[in-house]
């Protein structure tokens, strides 16, 4: 039969098991909480990573971007239908003296400039710029734009714009332009003399407008011209002088379709057009 001291001894033994074994329970407890601490961390982590890994087509943040393959022509969203052809709040009288001061870079190619004085403006004129992707109908207005009228006549006339590449296509959202008029197919040729800016404050510019380049310069046009066929934002500085035929229209829509290459890009922007267009002729009546 144990004595008193040993039953004490015993009881001791049991009471420490115990102690030890929920010391135990109490650091495992413990270490299992910090693991799924964690995981849980490395959880949250995990999600947002993920999230922002995952395309933003539905987060009102940022507009989803089209994916590195895709041509950005997809995007283009040309009007269907031509916009109003425009017209000057306060109409030019009906005579407008127009010069044509010579510059020092030479003519790209052999020509003399129009005749310089008094200058109808009056009226329209019909021509037909003749090209590899098809033809395009024009409407000179010389109401809009006399003496850039005149210009383009004289220049059609001597046929300096025949067998000359449309150098530049734009197809970024706010500009859409296919650019021609220099015989050189570099962009920087021109007749050896420029033009008056026939431009007003209200002048914007909508699908289906010719316009002249410029260098940015006052009154720097020459022979350069773009042809709009959807969404453009520019500033007045640019003179609207004739409006495409509907037809014509879809011979541009088609060209920008194809896309330009991006060697213009980032400044002046776009490229050559993926699609060569060349002017073989422009036929209209003598200036």
């Amino acid at each position: 039969m144990p004595t008193n001291e040993q039953r004490r001894e015993a009881a001791k033994r049991k009471l420490d098991r115990q102690l030890a074994n929920r010391a135990q329970r109490t650091k495992s407890r413990r270490r299992n909480a910090v693991a799924g601490s964690m995981i849980a961390v490395v959880l949250v982590l995990g999600i947002v990573v993920l999230v922002k890994l995952l395309p933003s087509h539905d987060r009102a943040d940022a507009p989803a971007k089209p994916h590195a393959a895709q041509s950005k022509t997809d995007t283009l969203r040309p009007d269907s239908k031509p916009a109003a052809a425009p017209i000057r709040p306060k109409p030019l009288p009906a005579f407008v003296d127009c010069q044509y001061p010579a510059t020092q870079q030479p003519a790209a190619r052999p020509v003399k400039p129009p005749l310089a004085g008094d200058t109808d403006a009056k009226g329209t004129v019909a021509a037909t710029m003749q090209t590899s992707a098809g033809p395009i109908g024009l409407t000179l207005d010389r109401a809009l734009a006399p003496c850039t009228v005149n210009s383009f006549l004289s220049l059609a006339k001597q046929g300096y714009y025949a067998n000359s590449p449309c150098h530049r296509l734009v197809t970024n959202p706010t500009l859409h332009v296919l650019q021609c008029g220099d015989p050189t197919g570099v962009g920087t040729g021109g007749p050896g003399y420029t033009i008056p800016d026939e431009v007003y404050p209200e002048l914007t510019y909508g699908r289906g407008y010719v316009a002249m380049a410029n260098t940015g310069e006052p009154n720097s046009g020459g022979s350069q011209f773009f042809l709009i066929y959807g969404q453009t934002e520019l500033p007045p500085q640019y003179t609207v002088f004739a409006v495409i035929s509907p037809a014509g229209l879809k011979v541009l829509d088609q060209i920008a379709k194809a896309g330009d290459d991006g060697s213009l890009e980032p400044s002046p922007g776009g490229g050559k057009p993926n699609q060569p267009v060349t002017i073989t002729a422009i036929e209209a009546p003598a200036a």
